[in-house]
C-alpha cells in the first residue's frame, strides 16, 4: 500500500499530510487484510447468551441454522471473488435465518464499509463485536469506521480494546497509532507504531509515523 512520501513536502505541511496520507491506508485494513473467511469462529460459537435473548420463532431449528451457514459461506466466497451485490443478497439471506450468523454480520460490514455506508458497517460491526468479544476483526473493522466519521475517540477505544485481544496484530497497532497521533496524543501513538514494527518491520506507515512521533 502507497503512503505519501513526505520528504519532498515543508515541514508544516508534512506534519498535516502524512495523518491523512497514514489514515487512508488505515480505511483499506478491513479489505486487505480482515478476510472474509471467518468460518474457524463456527456458527455456534459465542452465542449462549445471545441465543437466551432471542424472540421465539426467530430461528425455526437446527436446519435453519445450517442453511444460514450456508448462505454465509457462499457470501464470502463471492465476496473473496469481487462480486460484492451477490455476497449481500446472500449474507441478507443468512441474517433473515440466523441475525446472530457471525460470518454473515461481519462479511456484510465490509461490504457497507467499502461502499461507505458507514452507520450500517458500524451497526453490524456491533453485533458481531458482541457475539464475540475476544476477536479483534470486528473491533479493527469498527475503528476504520469511526475513523471514517470522524468518531476518532470512539476507533481508540476499538483499538485499545483490539491490542489487548491479539497484542500480535500489527494492523491494529498501527490503525492505534494513527488514531492516537489524530487525538495528539504522541506518546501513545509512539508507543503504537513501535510496536507494529516489531511485528512487520516494513510496515513504512508505521515507520513514516514513528519518525513523525519522535523516533
Amino acid at each position: 500500500m502507497a503512503v505519501t512520501d513526505c520528504n519532498a513536502l515543508p515541514c508544516a505541511s508534512r506534519f498535516m499530510a502524512a495523518p491523512i496520507a497514514l489514515l487512508a491506508v488505515v480505511l483499506t485494513f478491513p479489505l486487505a487484510g480482515c478476510s472474509f473467511d471467518l468460518g474457524s469462529w463456527g456458527p455456534d460459537k459465542e452465542k449462549p447468551q445471545a441465543a437466551e435473548q432471542k424472540p421465539t420463532g426467530t430461528i425455526s431449528g437446527p436446519a435453519s441454522a445450517s442453511d444460514a451457514q450456508g448462505y454465509a459461506a457462499r457470501g464470502q466466497a463471492l465476496a473473496k471473488s469481487g462480486k460484492t451485490e451477490e455476497a449481500l443478497v446472500e449474507f441478507d439471506r443468512a441474517l433473515a435465518l440466523d441475525p446472530y450468523n457471525v460470518q454473515a454480520l461481519y462479511g456484510r460490514g465490509l461490504i457497507y464499509q467499502a461502499d461507505k455506508h458507514h452507520e450500517q458497517a458500524i451497526a453490524d460491526f456491533t453485533a458481531a463485536n458482541g457475539l464475540t468479544p475476544q476477536r479483534v476483526e470486528p473491533l479493527l473493522a469498527r475503528a476504520t469506521s469511526y475513523l471514517a466519521v470522524d468518531r476518532t475517540k470512539e476507533a481508540a477505544s476499538d483499538l485499545d480494546e483490539a491490542v489487548q485481544a491479539d497484542p500480535n496484530s500489527a494492523q491494529a497497532w498501527t490503525a492505534r497509532g494513527v488514531t492516537y497521533e489524530r487525538l495528539g496524543d504522541k506518546a501513545k501513538a509512539f508507543t503504537s507504531y513501535g510496536r507494529a514494527l516489531a511485528l512487520r518491520p516494513k510496515d513504512e506507515a508505521a515507520r513514516s509515523g514513528l519518525a513523525r512521533t519522535g523516533g
